[in-house]
């Protein structure tokens, strides 16, 4: 058992493995086939095989970039499906600098303050 053990390691190195994207099509592909016990027709089967096919293919892909790129591209869908944001913190409020775009953290309750870019060093104001 070690041994098959030592090769799937093997064989999965380097590989881009699951994600919250992949979880969602293994669900879905799961739901699909309980679905077609119940409602007869080549749809549903089809629709989950397709599914897991590509959920594998995303698995076993050693393109890790195109893989980060449809994982965020799906969590930002999901986000604004369902109103929450991943960035969301309670002690800290999240603003773009209007210059150069970078994001800056600064902390939550303090009234209107100013605020520097640690990038480009522009100042500019907001309430946070």
């Amino acid at each position: 058992m070690n041994k098959f053990r030592d090769k799937l390691e093997n064989f999965m190195q380097g590989r881009y493995g699951i994600d919250q994207l992949g979880r969602f099509m293994l669900y879905a592909a799961l739901a699909l086939i309980i679905l077609s016990f119940f409602f007869r027709g080549m749809f549903l089967n089809t629709a989950a095989l397709v599914l897991l096919v590509l959920c594998y293919i995303r698995m076993f892909s050693r393109n890790h970039a195109k893989r980060w790129a449809e994982n965020e591209k799906f969590l930002s869908i999901k986000d604004r499906i369902f109103g929450r944001g991943r960035h969301r913190d309670a002690a800290y409020c999240y603003f773009k600098c209007p210059a150069c775009g970078q994001k800056v953290r600064v902390p939550r309750g303090k009234g209107r303050i100013s605020i520097r870019c640690p990038r480009c060093n522009n100042d500019f104001i907001k309430r946070t």
